[in-house]
């Protein structure tokens, strides 16, 4: 079989109205109905108009409570001469009930005197006076819902108090999912082997699509293997309208989705100018719309939701709801190339009043990356990146209130910050974004104020922490310096500790295989202290200049064999399940900018910190200690 070696570069634009085209030219576009009970309906789109089978209310109804009277009666009736009406002449009557035809007012209860044989009352009464007449709200045979119309709670409860039973809707577009290749397995499958994926992509774009308003299923696995996929495409295109195949759509030796598309149907586009997620594959069999998406799983949700999302409103006649967009500071330069569409995963917070922007890992394969993003950055694809502090648009995935109730620490990692994020959100309704970018880079965000606070562990050269730095880098900051928690740094190795590494002079064994902290962070700068002493050259150490970001990569890395040792705090190896081999007990600290932080946030914050909550979890997490946690250990700028 030939390979297709080239993939198309089409702007995303011109990709989706070739897409559109298509589908409109094979009649894909056309609208399905289905009769279903009113009370199944909440959220389906009515097919054609809705008509009312009663009316509503169906007969005269008191609309007060009070007394149903003949207005001729009551004429001249004031405080100051009250009329009697005799019994018999009267009715007393609740809200919603039935006003007999010989009556034609109802005097409000507060405006009545009662007696054992006549009410007295104090307000004349004009004819229909509180009295809803047949069909106030609704007449039979009135249209209730024009078609194309979303059935929300409202609507939903009028159609029942107009008596509809059955309503025609939009049927569901049925989509299928096709998950492929041989590295990938069920979530529930217990022994990994390496080179496993947990195949998780097909459930992300089923919850996509059944957002908007489409149903779905999955088929099974599918192997590196061109007729197996092919037979899958068949199995599903008989029950789908919409049928998207995972991964598969690149031009690597087994990526066969183009290739079966055309072979079944026809490829409209194959690469669209939007990055991540250029492989995309649009195209048609048999009338219904198949879209190839990439395997990393950032690239497959935006292939998605540029190309599915859109279709899938059009089928069921409805508008795609558009994220709200707001302006927004971009934090450090994002470089972009030229001739792509790409989308930034962002976090965003509020400081001095701007939106500041922070771009997130631009990895494709990071899940995670979705789960704390709070929009994307578009970069459109004639720029050709943003430089650091130039204005930019943020399509948000979370309400703008969410967004102004933030707080961000760019800072060192640690995991007790876990603890502060789950219990400061629980408590207080505050929502805690962490970035780790070192000790160093968390100071360098202080000086520019972009994040309310960073935590530290930088060694001092007389062995304090972080006081020095602060002193250099943010001579004129207001600040607080308040201890998070005491931890143990130390080597982290294997169970078993097979090497016998006993310590940092084991490092330039030649058989020791080291992972190191990036540039900045404070277990590197420990790391280069000690080396000091023990008179070791960082040249001598196999793996110095391999870096991780964080103390669970570093832990992480040991436990997959990537390495041999690395440094990290003790929750990490306990984390990982692996052995400790301890080193120092450092201070790790939070430098908070008063002047930008809201105060009852940081009050908030300061009460998290110093409970008992936070000291128990810490504690039972291990490797810390927290005899300082809450105290201020220094104060500038007061």
């Amino acid at each position: 079989m030939n390979r297709n070696i080239y993939i198309d570069n089409i702007p995303q634009e011109k990709a989706l109205q070739s897409f559109m085209d298509g589908l409109q030219a094979c009649g894909w576009f056309k609208r399905d109905a289905e009769l279903i009970p009113v009370r199944e309906s909440l959220h389906r789109i009515t097919a054609e108009p809705v008509i009312a089978k009663r009316s509503s209310p169906h007969y005269t109804a008191s609309a007060m409570d009070g007394a149903a009277v003949k207005s001729a009666m009551t004429i001249g009736a004031t405080e100051g001469n009250p009329v009697n009406i005799m019994a018999g002449d009267y009715l007393e009557v609740d809200t919603g009930d039935f006003v007999p035809k010989e009556y034609d007012a109802v005097i409000m209860i507060e405006d009545i005197n009662f007696f054992p044989d006549h009410i007295q009352i104090i307000k004349a009464a004009v004819p229909w006076q509180h009295i809803r007449s047949i069909g106030e709200d609704m007449v039979e045979g009135d249209m209730i819902l024009p078609s194309l119309r979303s059935i929300g709670p409202y609507e939903l409860a009028a159609l029942i108090t107009a008596g509809v039973e059955t309503v025609p809707v939009i049927k569901k577009p049925m989509l299928a999912v096709i998950p492929t290749g041989t590295e990938l397995v069920d979530s529930a499958q217990i022994q990994m082997a390496p080179g496993d994926i947990v195949e998780s992509n097909s459930y992300m774009l089923m919850g996509l699509a059944r957002e908007w308003g489409a149903d779905c299923l999955r088929h099974d696995i599918v192997i590196d293997d061109r007729e197996q996929i092919r037979q899958a495409v068949m199995d599903v295109k008989s029950q789908a309208d919409l049928i998207v195949i995972c991964s598969g759509s690149s031009a690597g030796r087994e990526d066969y989705t183009a290739s079966i598309v055309k072979e079944l149907g026809e490829v409209l586009v194959h690469g669209v100018a939007v990055r991540p997620g250029k492989p995309a594959i649009l195209g048609i069999i048999e009338q219904k719309p198949v879209i190839g998406v990439p395997g990393y799983p950032i690239s497959a949700g935006l292939i998605f939701n540029l190309f599915a999302k859109p279709i899938i409103y059009r089928k069921i006649g409805a508008l795609a709801p558009d994220n709200e967009t707001i302006p927004g500071t971009i934090s450090k330069k994002l470089p972009s190339p030229m001739g792509v569409d790409e989308y930034v995963n962002v976090n965003v917070a509020v400081i001095n009043d701007k939106m500041i922007t922070y771009p997130l890992n631009r990895g494709a394969g990071l899940s995670s990356i979705l789960v704390k993003s709070d929009g994307t950055l578009h970069i459109e694809r004639g720029q050709e990146g943003l430089e650091a502090g130039s204005g930019c648009n943020i399509s948000l995935y979370r309400s703008r209130r969410e967004i102004k109730n933030s707080l961000i620490t760019l800072g060192s990692h640690d995991m007790s910050i876990d603890f502060l994020i789950d219990i400061l959100y629980r408590d207080h309704g505050i929502r805690l974004v962490s970035t780790n970018v070192g000790s160093m880079g968390g100071i360098m965000a202080l000086r520019r104020k972009e994040t309310h606070f960073a935590g530290l562990h930088l060694l001092d050269e007389n062995g304090g922490y972080n006081i020095s730095y602060l002193n250099k880098y943010l001579p004129n900051e207001k600040y607080l310096l308040v201890n998070l928690v005491k931890r143990h740094q130390g080597l982290v190795v294997a169970p078993g500790n097979p090497l016998g590494i006993t310590g940092i002079g084991d490092l330039a064994r030649s058989n020791v295989r080291y992972i190191n902290r990036q540039k900045g962070a404070g277990t590197r700068i420990l790391l280069d202290h000690l080396l000091k002493k023990e008179g070791i050259s960082s040249a001598d150490i196999n793996g110095y200049n391999r870096e991780e970001y964080t103390h669970l990569a570093v832990a992480a890395a040991v436990k997959n064999d990537a390495c041999d040792t690395g440094m990290a705090i003790f929750a990490s190896a306990k984390a990982m399940g692996l052995d400790f081999i301890p080193v120092d007990v450092e201070r790790y600290d939070l430098c908070i900018l008063t002047d930008i932080i809201p105060e009852q946030q940081l009050e908030c914050l300061l009460t998290v910190i110093r409970s008992g909550e936070f000291r128990e979890r810490v504690n039972r997490f291990g490797g810390y200690e927290t005899d300082l946690t809450g105290n201020i250990i220094y104060r500038h700028g007061y």
